[in-house]
């Protein structure tokens, strides 16, 4: 094991001094990662709603039992069976118990929810400010590659434009003192 966790920690290391170097990558890694946690979120969101529309389903469900039961009682108590009246009571007290106990999770659940919408928007801000750093990154590089470009082609172009300066420069000196000497030859004739 300490020989893979040796390497484990090497990889990593190479992997954050990468990142570190190539900050652009960096950012592209933090947005890769934003996006799966918008993807999780998104779908927690989903699960705790699928979850709570089955909390409401089994609320309305003990809710009808307890309706049930409690018009149960009173017919019991107006037919003077009291024999059914207490057992019914406590059916009906056990059902209430539940329908409070579903309540409170229903609830839970909402605060899960709305927990989660908050994280899902955070998130979401955290990204955009992240996509809008990249974009900038990106422009800087772009106009710092092109830069480069300019001064490597300028200086290029100015040192064969002025070494090509300089030889036109000296032509045209020699072609002018040959001209000179070709007229001081025919003056002399």
């Amino acid at each position: 094991m300490g020989l893979f966790d040796d390497l484990s920690r090497f990889l990593e290391n190479r992997l954050e001094e990468f990142l570190r170097n190539n900050p652009h990558l960096e950012l592209e890694a933090l947005l890769e990662q934003l996006r799966q946690q918008e993807e999780d979120t998104l779908k927690l969101i989903a699960d705790l709603q699928l979850q709570e529309k089955r909390s409401q389903e089994d609320i309305l469900a003990t809710a009808q039992e307890i309706q049930r039961w409690h018009i149960r009682v009173e017919k019991a108590k107006n037919a003077g069976r009291q024999d059914l009246v207490g057992p019914a009571q406590e059916r009906e007290a056990a059902l209430l118990r539940e329908g409070n106990q579903l309540w409170g999770h229903m609830q839970g659940l909402k605060e899960r929810i709305a927990q989660s919408k908050e994280l899902l928007s955070k998130i979401q801000t955290r990204r955009q400010e992240v996509q809008t750093k990249a974009a900038q990154a990106q422009t800087a590089r772009a106009k710092a590659q092109t830069q480069q470009r300019i001064e490597t082609s300028g200086w290029w172009n100015t040192t064969s434009s002025s070494s090509f300066d300089d030889l036109e420069e000296k032509f045209r000196r020699w072609e002018t003192e040959d001209e000179l000497e070709q007229m001081k030859r025919n003056l002399g004739k």
